[in-house]
């Protein structure tokens, strides 16, 4: 390390992708230190995937449970099963406390500096950082920001943390409303939905867009609709907005056609969860000391190596991951972005591989992807001269899927029809989430079809799924 900084890399954020990045500091040798103002482990651990998995498992019991149908197939037979509301909370709570520990211990055993206050950049190669007793400033070599993001709240909408309620205060499962209100159908509310219905609740999902889970591949989400939504108790309306949300007892949702903006209904429901997405924690950090002027989003502008822009060029020893940058908000792509960024640090030329990052919904069953949608891919071949073609093989068809009493699902694969490549592979079925690595893999390696078909798949498994899929595309 040089003499003339406190450090080789401060790290702004403590979250999965802050933590990722000084990890990996570490194994490179660099003296580092982490600076976090809230919650170690950021969202992920407090707020977001760690407690709702959580919940996820706990809720999937109750349902399998309860499912006499499902269980007198495989020749159970059950009477009455109950569950404890506030058990199931601690649960997540006890998860979220053990987790956050583990992260907390990992960095102190491998002597990265833990600092507690808020920190931004003052200047090249400076921090500051607010404590409660006072303000002081750091050097280092190298600066990465790892600051997350928060959720959105649409304008209309009135956010108290009792009736009407985000994820952040949704994990902690305070209790369970009789009929709750979701508005978005993306991961977050898919995820609630699912919990929330296992253990009793009457639902309203509201989409904006004209339908569900619009940022699915349609034939995924088709299915996911069939099996998720439809038998369930859970009401949906597409092409509508809330205009306005009102806490109380009731809880008072005005909605509004999205596009003409006209009055369509008032509901009135015990809670609202607004699931309407996320957007970055990126203001008060300092960027102005350096001339970097966020994206008319609000993101930090990076290039493919992560380091941080200004007017389209390099901000000298200054980076961005995660959330903060927009180029894929997931926990684990916030991870991968702080390795990239690191070992561009120690001069080692990387770059993140979006295409390769798979993504997954925990419901009951899964969803995952990875790559392109047919939609995306069609219009990527239209630009670049190449057809697209698809090929999907079903759960149904699969023996160890039917052992389990487990055979709604699919598993679609997106290909170049010219050269076999993998541009992307979509599952909804049981444990897609496991599933999805091996076509992460392919991507990841530009494998082809014509490769993929000739692996060898232990039988009887659900990664047969995919090697059906495979195998029916070269026929």
């Amino acid at each position: 390390m040089s003499q003339e900084f406190d450090y080789d890399l401060v790290i702004i954020g403590a979250g999965v992708g802050g933590h990722g990045a000084a990890l990996h500091a570490v194994s490179c040798g660099l003296k580092t230190a982490i600076i976090e103002a809230a919650d170690m482990g950021g969202t992920c651990v407090n707020r977001g995937c760690i407690p709702s998995k959580a919940l996820l498992a706990a809720s999937g019991r109750v349902r399998e449970l309860r499912d006499a149908h499902h269980l007198k197939t495989l020749g159970i037979q059950l009477s009455g099963v109950e569950f404890d509301r506030q058990a199931i909370s601690n649960h997540a709570k006890n998860l979220v406390d053990k987790i956050q520990g583990d992260l907390t211990n990992s960095l102190k055993r491998l002597k990265v500096d833990i600092i507690r206050g808020w920190g931004k950049v003052a200047g090249i190669q400076k921090v500051t950082v607010i404590t409660d007793s006072g303000e002081k400033s750091i050097t280092a070599k190298d600066i990465i920001l790892s600051p997350g993001s928060v959720p959105f709240v649409p304008p209309g909408i009135e956010v108290d943390g009792k009736t009407v309620f985000t994820s952040d205060q949704g994990v902690k499962l305070e209790w369970l409303p009789d009929w709750v209100a979701i508005i978005g159908s993306g991961y977050i509310g898919l995820e609630f939905s699912d919990v929330y219905s296992a253990l009793g609740c009457e639902i309203t999902m509201i989409e904006a867009l004209d339908q569900l889970m619009p940022g699915f591949d349609r034939d995924i989400a088709k299915l996911a609709e069939r099996v998720l939504i439809t038998p369930r108790d859970i009401e949906t309306y597409v092409g509508i907005y809330a205009r306005k949300v009102i806490p109380g007892s009731p809880v008072v949702i005005e909605l509004a056609d999205f596009k003409t903006k006209e009055f369509v209904d008032v509901l009135e429901v015990d809670a609202c969860l607004v699931a309407t997405g996320r957007i970055p924690a990126t203001q008060n950090l300092g960027l102005e000391s350096v001339g970097v002027e966020l994206d008319r989003r609000n993101f930090i502008p990076v290039n493919d190596s992560m380091s941080v822009l200004s007017a389209g060029e390099v901000v000298p020893h200054l980076w961005a991951i995660g959330d903060a940058n927009g180029k894929m908000m997931l926990a684990h792509a916030a991870s991968a972005q702080g390795i990239v960024a690191v070992e561009n640090i120690c001069g080692r030329r990387k770059e993140a591989d979006y295409q390769s990052v798979p993504a997954a919904a925990f419901t009951h069953p899964e969803i995952s992807y990875v790559g392109m949608t047919e939609a995306a891919a069609k219009e990527k071949g239209s630009v670049e001269g190449f057809e697209v073609a698809t090929t999907r093989s079903y759960f149904k068809g699969n023996s160890k899927a039917l052992a389990e009493a487990e055979s709604d699902g699919i598993a679609k694969v997106v290909y170049r029809q010219d050269t076999g490549e993998v541009l992307g592979v979509h599952i909804f079925g049981m444990h897609a989430s496991d599933l999805i690595h091996e076509a992460s893999a392919a991507i990841a390696n530009r494998q082809t079809v014509y490769t993929l078909a000739h692996l060898v798949h232990a039988h009887p498994t659900l990664s047969e799924v995919l090697d059906e899929a495979y195998k029916r595309a070269v026929g």
